[in-house]
């Protein structure tokens, strides 16, 4: 049964209540006896399982997650290779190989 939301024109009181789809809404405040307006409200729903958006149209392709035996070998430091020409390349500032050519 969904929630809705109630506001008193006269006194401004705010209050929620559930009921049916079929039930008539509330017409008067239960503070003051005022006129009853129901304001638009965001809903309060949320898709889950397979057949939306986020599970059938998302990237296929993403990157897999590391599991704990690819952890030792991806943090064994990789040997650099020299660059082939150092004076040619963007990053030779920075870069071991090129310092040590020069």
């Amino acid at each position: 049964m969904p929630l809705y939301a109630y506001r008193c024109t006269k006194c401004n009181h705010r209050f929620e209540k559930i009921q049916n789809f079929s039930a008539a809404p509330e017409l008067e405040c239960p503070r003051c006896q005022g006129l009853l307006e129901r304001p638009l409200t965001a809903p309060a729903l949320q898709f889950k399982g397979a057949g939306w958006y986020v599970n059938d149209y998302s990237a296929k392709n993403a990157a897999p997650v590391a599991t704990e035996s690819a952890a030792p070998a991806a943090a064994a430091p990789a040997a650099a290779a020299p660059c082939a020409s150092a004076s040619a390349c963007p990053a030779a500032a920075s870069c071991a190989s090129a310092a040590a050519d020069a």
